[in-house]
């Protein structure tokens, strides 16, 4: 059976173990670490670590491959902008010029911007295996109750579930959609060509829109019949106590930001290391 992109599989790992509301308190600290920092030796060391947790969570690399395609394309075409619209930043944040290569007119590649662009691109790097662990480790239904048992109102929780749970059935919709206009003659493999398959792929997102909005009203339907919302507090069938485990992974991730901070702080006097001076 075909893994979806977005589908939390389940497993016996030290991460899937973990408490719904552990993992999003990680992932939020953890990403608060990398975005604060542009020191590069601290963004390699918290790749790294998503790295070895990625592989302790048991996601295999088919898994993620689709989303690390969508994410490599973004970061070169991010890299490119950044570069197009400000070729001298790196200049100005380091205080230094050493042109690396000479093109044409103010676009010369400095060491002082190709440093930057590069610490950008593992910074966002680093971020994207935090998010396929916590999309792909994190059942829902959990994740909402344990929102709501550190005080989250249970309309926002289940809100937040309902979304989590739709990225599988918009991905399930695409795919059927797509074998129906298949079915009708219109070629969207890999014979076609990349044009006529990127322009046959936008046809499919207002039938994909029609049947997202058609799911929702169901839903909203479906809870109102059943009185969600009617009292204050619900209870909740899938609830997890925060063990041992989830301290240490607390403790972990505390750890990390504290050791950023105080690199940056005390250490670079500053969000960015400076190999220049």
């Amino acid at each position: 059976m075909r893994i979806g992109l977005f589908t939390a599989q389940k497993a016996d790992s030290f991460v899937h173990r973990l408490s719904g509301i552990t993992k999003l308190i990680c992932f939020l600290v953890l990403t608060g670490a990398v975005m604060f920092s542009y020191d590069i030796r601290v963004i390699i060391c918290v790749m790294v670590f998503s790295f070895i947790v990625l592989k302790i969570s048991k996601i295999t690399f088919s898994q993620i491959k689709l989303m690390l395609i969508y994410v490599v394309i973004f970061l070169a075409v991010n890299a490119m902008l950044t570069f197009f619209f400000a070729p001298g930043y790196g200049t100005e944040i380091y205080g230094t010029r050493h042109v690396f290569l000479k093109l044409f007119g103010n676009y010369d590649v400095t060491s002082e911007t190709l440093f930057f662009i590069v610490t950008k691109f593992m910074k966002y790097a680093s971020v994207i295996p935090l998010g396929m662990i916590f999309l792909l480790t994190t059942d829902p239904s959990e994740l909402a109750s344990s929102l709501n048992a550190i005080g989250v109102h249970y309309k926002a929780a289940f809100a937040f579930a309902l979304t989590l749970r739709y990225f599988p059935d918009i991905q399930r919709d695409y795919k059927d959609i797509s074998q129906a206009q298949q079915a009708r003659g219109l070629e969207m493999s890999n014979k076609a060509k990349f044009w006529d398959r990127f322009k046959r792929a936008l046809s499919i997102i207002l039938p994909l829109i029609l049947s997202t909005l058609d799911r929702i009203e169901t839903i909203t339907n479906a809870m109102d019949l059943r009185g969600f919302g009617k009292f204050k507090k619900r209870t909740w069938y899938r609830r997890r106590k925060l063990t041992k485990e989830d301290i240490f992974a607390l403790l972990i991730s505390l750890v990390i930001l504290t050791a950023t901070i105080i690199i940056s702080v005390f250490i670079n006097h500053s969000r960015f290391y400076n190999p220049f001076i």
